[in-house]
Parts: C-alpha cells; structure tokens; sequence
C-alpha cells in the first residue's frame, strides 16, 4: 500500500479505505453493546448499558476496540485551497488532513510517517487526556524527541478516555501553520438529541509565505502586531479574497430541511480568532472543549485557537442558502486580508449555485474574549479555602538583543522557553536527573491528588488562547473583560478579587483566554503523571518563548509508563538532524 493510502483497521478487520480520496463510512458503534434504545435520534444522553451521559469518563470507560491509521506527512510543492497555488507540508496529501475517527474507551494506534525532506515532527493529540501516557503526547523536546525526516516513523498509542471534538498538529516550531493538522471525533453520549452529524468544521487562518518564514517576520517585527493571514479556510477551502486570483470555492455544507444537526466546530488557526454565526439560525451549544455541558442556545459564539464547540444547528428556516461567518476579532488579536470570510449552508432544496443575499447583522470584532455561562454536566467543584493566590504566571514581552538584533520573546515568569529536540524533559525523569535547563521552565508538582490553583498574569495588551496538555482544568474566573483593551494593568489581588471567583462546576475546557492587561485563573487535579505543557496557542507566541512545563509526579512516571521507549527515537533523531540544513531558530515548539 503506498504512503498515501491511510491505513484504517478496526481489530475485528471492519474495513480497508483510502482516506486520501474518500470519507470513511462504517459504523462507528459497532463496539458498543446492542441497545437499540440508546444513542438514536430521540436518546443521544445514553451510549451503552451502564454509560450515559451522566457517566464519569475520570473512572469509568467503555471498553473499546484499538483502531489504528497511517498519517504520512509530506512536502507539496504546489498546493492551491483558495486558488492560490504555494508549497506546503500536507499529511495524506490533504488539508485538513484525514479524521480521526472512533469510539468513547476505544484506543488508538497511529503510525507517523515523516517524508518531509528537511524537518522533524511531533504530533500532539489536542485535548487528549493521555492517562499515564504522557509519552504519547507528541511534544518534542517535552515528551519525546522529533521523529526525523525523509522516512522517520512513530507510532502513537493512547486511549479515548473522553469522547467529542479535538484535532491533532505538529508541535514542531511553526510546522502546523505549513498544514500538519486534521480532526479528531470521538464518538459518544451527547446532553441534547440531534438527528445528524455533520462532524468536523475545522475553520483556519491561511497565509501566502511560508510560516517558518512568518515567524521569523513576527519575531523580528518593530511592532507587536503578528503577521496578517491572507485568507480564512472553512474544512479547507473557501475563494481568495484577491478577486485577480480563481480555482478557489466556498465551502458549502447541507442542511435537511426539519432536521436537528451536530456540528463540530474547531479553530486550527495560527494567529487569528473568530466568532462565528449563522445567519437566520441560532447555535445549541452540547460541548466546550472535550466537556459536555447543559445545552443552551447562543446566536454566535467566540472561538479561540485551539477550541472547539459541539453545537446543534435546527433546520428550521425557510429551504434556502444562509452565510455561515467567522468574524475575525481584530486589533491585537489577529488580523486577515478577508475582511468577511464565510462558508455556505444549504437547505436541501436549495440552489447548489446561488449565494445567500442576507449577509447578517455586524458582530464585535474587538472584544477576543471567552463565552460565559457554560454549566458541564458531569460536575466538578474545588476547595476555595484551598485557594491562596500564590502561584503565579507572569507573562511579560521582552525585547531582547542577539547578535546586534532586537528581537520579541513571550516570557513566563521572566524567562522565554527553549527546549532541547534531543533531550526531551521525560529523559530527565528517566535518568533520575533534576538539573533540568533554566530555558525549560520547568515546574515541579509533585504531591499527588490535590488541587493546583494558577493565577496567569498578562502584563501586555495582547491577549492569549492558554492551552494545558494532559488536563482538562475549571476556569474559576478572569478580570473584567469589559475593560480588557483599556491599556491598565489589572493585577490579581488575592484579598478582594477571590470573591468574583466560581469554584461550584465553573466552565471547564482546555483552552481558555487571557485577557488583555488581566488575570486568569485556573486549577485542576494532580491526577496524572506525566511531563505537561502550557502554553500560548498562537503559534508565533509558543514559538517565541510563551510555554512552561508542569513536571506532574516525577517520582511515580517511571512507574505508571514506559520510559525505555525514549531512547531508539532519541538515537535515530541524533544521527539525522546534524546532516538537516535548519537549526533550531525558535523555542523548538
């Protein structure tokens, strides 16, 4: 089978496709107990005897198949979504590259084959709990080190402890903005009933130059502003906002007149923020993040890098053609050419060639703050007399000059990251070694089952989408957003500030936004070792320094995984980068 066939084999031999040029089709519940009473259109709470919607996924799991795929990441040379043709790096010869796709409890074997000609590769699973896995998690120079190119493999294995909407990307410098992501759905319960699933709607910012050169740009950039994107891509298509420029389509997505439809919304993008809507259609929120929550309708929703939304789309209008738009937030929280991106939803019925005429009523584009009032459906509250405020992230923007050059670095706490590809941070722990480098930011939480609470400063105008590896985490509050673009420092004070904290089931997620000049605060369970990244979401940012690692439980990682599998990676990554004509210019993430 050649390398662009993805190769998809349940255990019981359910099937073999070719993912490069079709969509799978098999039934996804073939694992689950026979109950023709749940997961049905009229019962999506339910899953299988004994797991509902009410089941906590932190203890009980399904018993699942292990279903296992190729994913072969390579350089296109000419590669056109919009119409404009430019190099990029695809995986499977797709963007976004192929789903992933299985059950609640199932696990996962995914083989990486790096064709690239002179880069390495990591992927990271988004939002993937990795329970005891930690070296699954595809963060060289974190947990691994880079798989190599021109024919380096990896294989990944790790289980769906939680079920919904995620994607997968290169942790590789800025590699993910050249293409090296696709979608993740993991099938389960769901808290309202719908009749279909429309699955993955990744929607994406996507630039002309190339993005290891765009980081490059942003870093030595006289102003804090980042790169502007030249288009926004809605599941990897849309037309070029150059009018001089064809071959580029809108999206179009069906809708079946009176029918109640899942949509998995997800923003892959580099830099830019969205909020998104449906002209004439209101969303039905079902999910934040991989956390179901009780549904409640919304006319749009603001989606920051890395989030995803499970929303319930009601037909209900009239058969016709309606915008799907994704605002972009502008100012310091991204910017695009396409000053009005939008796909297509079509009533069934409708015209395949027609474009809506109702273009909607103007969203905020400044604000680049998170919804509220998210209620998760399997509870989870922490000890506010725990809290004390003392742990703190301070992230500032510094100026340093290397060479006679003044470049940007994000810093946490004073000090940007810079990872070693050839010495992850879990061969450390292996090693028995605590002398770990300044530049990791490292942080040690060692006791086990206890609630950690952080307070994230932002000490800048810029806000920034905060994403935790190997948790899940309760947003127990931020500062007035309202007041976020003001340009005043709000600082966190421990003695009048706890009060506007929510500790009783907050909104739970594994991105949240920081907003400009303010406070975040957050906290979870220490209930998984492992080697665990923090970081900016905005790639130039995590490129830039913006990223600490929690080191979760160091003495027990030996125990719970098996660390001897850092070595042949390590070896053969060592005997292929020296020859690689790029060296390490960014914080390696």
């Amino acid at each position: 089978m050649g390398y662009y066939n993805l190769l998809f084999k349940v255990v019981t031999g359910l099937l073999l496709i070719n993912l490069a040029t079709s969509t799978p089709t098999f039934n996804y519940l073939a694992n689950r107990q026979s109950n023709s009473s749940c997961n049905t259109p009229e019962n999506r709470s339910c899953w299988s005897d004994g797991f509902d919607i009410n089941t906590d996924y932190d203890t009980n799991i399904p018993v699942g198949v292990t279903r296992e795929y190729d994913l072969v990441i390579t350089n296109v040379t000419s590669f056109a979504p919009d119409g404009y043709a430019k190099g990029a790096m695809l995986v499977n010869g797709t963007f976004p590259g192929p789903t992933i796709i299985g059950n609640w409890g199932d696990t996962f074997k995914i083989t990486v084959h790096n064709q690239l000609s002179d880069n390495g590769t990591s992927i990271h699973w988004h939002g993937i709990r990795q329970l005891n896995t930690s070296t699954q998690d595809g963060s060289n120079g974190v947990t691994e080190c880079p798989i190599p190119g021109d024919g380096g493999s990896k294989t990944y294995t790790f289980r769906a402890t939680q079920y919904g909407t995620s994607w997968y990307h290169s942790h590789f410098s800025a590699q993910y903005g050249e293409g090296v992501l696709g979608a993740i759905q993991i099938n389960g319960p769901a808290s309202a009933n719908y009749d279909i699933d429309l699955g993955p709607y990744v929607i994406t910012d996507w630039y002309r130059r190339p993005a290891f050169e765009l980081e490059r740009a942003s870093e030595l950039a006289t102003s804090q502003r980042p790169p502007v994107s030249s288009n926004i891509l809605f599941n990897g298509s849309n037309i070029n906002p150059d009018t001089t420029i064809t071959g580029g389509q809108y999206n179009r997505v069906t809708l079946t007149p009176g029918k109640k439809h899942r949509l998995r919304i997800i923003n892959t993008s580099v830099e830019n923020h969205f909020t998104v809507s449906l002209v004439g259609h209101n969303f039905t929120v079902i999910s934040t993040d991989f956390v179901p929550v009780t549904p409640i309708v919304m006319p749009s929703l603001f989606v920051a890098i890395g989030q995803r939304y499970d929303v319930i789309i009601d037909a209900a209008q009239a058969v016709d053609n309606y915008w799907f738009n994704a605002t972009v937030q502008t100012g310091l929280c991204g910017a695009t050419t396409n000053i009005a991106p939008a796909s297509i939803f079509s009533y069934d019925g409708a015209s395949t060639t027609s474009l809506p005429t109702d273009v909607g009523v103007p969203l905020d584009t400044v604000a680049c703050v998170d919804n509220t009032g998210f209620t998760p459906v399997l509870a989870r509250s922490c000890p506010s007399d725990q809290f004390n405020g003392d742990n703190i992230l301070d992230i500032t923007l510094a100026t340093p000059t290397i060479g006679n050059v003044s470049v940007f670095r994000w810093q946490v706490n004073s000090q940007d990251i810079d990872i070693m590809w050839d010495k992850p941070t879990l061969q450390y722990v292996q090693e028995g070694n605590t002398s770990y480098p300044a530049a990791a930011n490292v942080i040690a939480v060692d006791e086990a089952n206890i609630w950690t609470f952080w307070v994230v400063q932002n000490e800048n105008n810029v806000p920034h989408p905060i994403h935790l590896h190997g948790h899940d985490f309760l947003v127990l509050g931020t500062s007035d957003t309202t007041t976020a673009s003001s340009g005043d420092l709000v600082v966190f004070n421990a003695t009048t500030d706890v009060g506007s904290l929510n500790f009783d089931n907050p909104t739970r997620r594994d991105v949240a936004m920081l907003p400009s000049n303010g406070w975040l605060v957050l906290a979870w369970v220490t209930d998984n070792p492992g080697a665990w990244l923090m970081h900016c979401h905005i790639a130039w940012h995590v490129s830039q320094g913006l990223s600490v690692q929690f080191l979760e439980r160091r003495n027990e990682i030996p125990d719970v995984m098996d660390l001897s599998v850092l070595e042949p990676d390590c070896n053969e990554w060592s005997q292929w980068f020296p020859n690689n004509p790029y060296m390490q210019t960014d914080s390696g993430l």
